[in-house]
């Protein structure tokens, strides 16, 4: 899946977290706002649409392949639900933390017709499985299995992928990925989004994210048009609730048995979020502060419906004119800097309505998702939100803030996410739980641990499942020992759903990243558990790692040529 340094989440200090702001007037006049002139007629920008389809067939359980002889303990399964409402609770039932990987980005040809380094692929899985891993995760990208034209579904690559997943007993984590692979953190390869998309997109230029010097951004199609046919006669939110209906049907034996996860690409690199930090062609880098993503014609007219609604026409004209650019930091700017304007009544008024617009964006998609997969038991839908750790130590949080998060030293951002995810039963998958406040740049106000920490709260007040990741590739003992002692604090009250780790490659496979990747496994299986023995736990691993020495060499071996 597509990385971002808003994959970089962490946590500094911990953030008492407010109660979520009521919806104001200002808010609720922009969710029935019609396009401006320009924009071709249809349902209002931000109408909250829900997709009725037909169930899927329930689908029984298939045999699993045994694990071989020396192996970490398998990670305990749980019964699946039908009902997905009460994902915390389901998971608090069973024990340790499932460690599902990472599949390489270009797993899948671009043609859609089977695997890239199919040998490297089936030698992986298998040595995988031997190490107590759960399950993988793999992108399915929208711009490779609907690429030939609007409606035709090619998941042939994918279908190879499931079978060889099945029959080495993985389950799988399937991400819709809406968005462009390419231009962020992590992307070793480019997937555009459809061709005929972007060619709506060419004629269209305001169906892309546009920035304040009317820069587009082509990861993914602009929210403001959500609800309009735009796309070949479709709106984007029916193209995605399709592709995932196709991919339901496809995979209709798979679903609840393989495929257990359902990752619903929200935004640039397949999160809930404005693409407000692109690092292709060197637009932003780390740690600038981005900038507000609202100057499409779609968006622009909500603005303005917005602030007309609150009797401040004035307001609705373009966003902040002292916000600074993307490699800004906050005190360069009068509108993020410490008494800036975010804090103002017209700071306050822009960002409810930026950021609300965001979380009617994942209710939309949400609605659609629930929809599809309802009648699949088993399966849980998650929704990926972006961990932008740096300026968190600062009183504007500015880099959230152009993200679309409208998180500040008063306001709490990510409670009305968790709850907007708590209405649909989803997990909120996090990422950057491997990292530490003081392994980051200090002048920056980076705090990893303390946005891990607000994050989960924001989850557990909600009663919903939190998923982990980390955001960069780590191999290394202390990295490990951060996730683990992540799990194992939150294994009493709220456990984590899954653990999800970047990414199987060569690199993963080197002998002694490989011991202690099966180490890591073996203390997730057990986290929060007080009579684990470390140097149990490393002779197991040891084990495991001569065991699979044959299957991880020729994986490794694979994956570099």
């Amino acid at each position: 899946m597509a990385l971002n340094l808003a994959h970089q989440t962490g946590a500094a200090a911990a953030v008492t977290a407010a109660p979520a702001a009521p919806r104001s007037a200002v808010v609720a006049a922009a969710s029935t706002v019609a396009p401006s002139s320009t924009a071709p007629s249809s349902a209002p920008a931000l109408q909250a649409q829900t997709v009725t389809v037909d169930p899927a067939p329930v689908q029984g359980q298939d045999s699993v392949k045994p694990d071989l002889a020396m192996v970490c303990q398998a990670l305990v399964d749980g019964k699946p639900e039908a009902e997905h409402a009460d994902v915390a609770a389901e998971v608090k039932s069973k024990e340790g933390v499932p460690v599902f990987v990472m599949m390489p980005l270009d797993t899948v040809r671009k043609d859609g017709n089977s695997l890239n380094r199919r040998r490297a692929v089936e030698a992986s899985l298998a040595a995988l499985k031997s190490a107590g891993v759960e399950g993988i995760m793999v992108d399915v990208w929208w711009g490779i299995a609907e690429a030939e034209g609007p409606g035709q579904y090619n998941f042939n690559g994918y279908m190879e992928l499931m079978e060889m997943a099945r029959k080495n007993g993985l389950k799988v984590q399937a991400v819709m990925s809406f968005h462009q692979c390419g231009g962020n953190v992590g992307d070793s390869v480019t997937i555009p989004l459809p061709k005929w998309v972007l060619e709506e997109m060419d004629k269209d230029q305001d169906l892309a994210y546009t920035d304040r010097s009317g820069r587009r951004n082509y990861e993914y199609v602009s929210l403001g048009c959500d609800a309009m046919p735009v796309l070949k006669g479709r709106t984007p939110i029916q193209c995605y609730a399709d592709f995932m209906r196709a991919f339901r049907d496809h995979f209709a034996t798979y679903m609840g048995n393989t495929i257990v996860e359902i990752q619903v690409g929200m935004g640039p690199a397949g999160e809930l979020r404005y693409p407000s930090y692109p690092e292709s062609n060197g637009t932003w880098c780390f740690p600038g502060i981005g900038e507000f993503q609202c100057y499409d014609r779609y968006m622009l007219s909500s603005l303005k419906a917005a602030a007309e609604a609150v009797g401040k026409p004035e307001w609705g004209n373009a966003g902040p004119s002292d916000a600074g650019s993307y490699k800004d930091w906050p005190e360069d700017t009068p509108f993020f800097r410490r008494e800036g304007g975010w804090n103002t009544e017209y700071g306050q008024f822009f960002m409810s309505w930026y950021s609300q617009m965001l979380l009617e964006h994942g209710e939309r998609i949400l609605s659609a998702a629930t929809g599809v997969f309802t009648a699949s038991p088993g399966v849980k839908i998650s929704v990926k939100v972006a961990g932008i750790h740096w300026h968190y130590g600062t009183r504007s949080h500015a880099a959230e803030l152009t993200a679309g998060y409208y998180n500040t030293r008063q306001h709490d951002g990510y409670q009305p996410i968790a709850r907007m995810l708590g209405r649909h039963g989803a997990v909120l998958n996090f990422t950057c739980v491997e990292m530490r406040d003081h392994e980051q740049p200090q002048d920056a106000q980076c705090r990893p641990e303390g946005l891990v920490q607000q994050v989960a709260a924001a989850a557990r007040e909600a009663g919903i499942g939190l998923a982990g990741e980390n955001a960069l590739p780590r191999y290394d003992e202390t990295a490990h020992d951060q996730v683990v002692a992540t799990a194992a604090e939150k294994a009493e009250e709220e456990r984590m759903v899954a653990f999800t780790y970047l990414r199987m490659g060569p690199d993963l496979f080197q002998p002694d990243n490989w011991r202690r990747f099966a180490a890591f496994v073996k203390r997730m299986s057990g986290a929060g558990k007080r009579d684990m023995c470390r140097e149990q736990v490393e002779r197991e691993a040891s084990g495991v790692a001569h065991a699979t020495q044959p299957l991880v060499q020729e994986a490794a071996v694979a994956l570099t040529n």
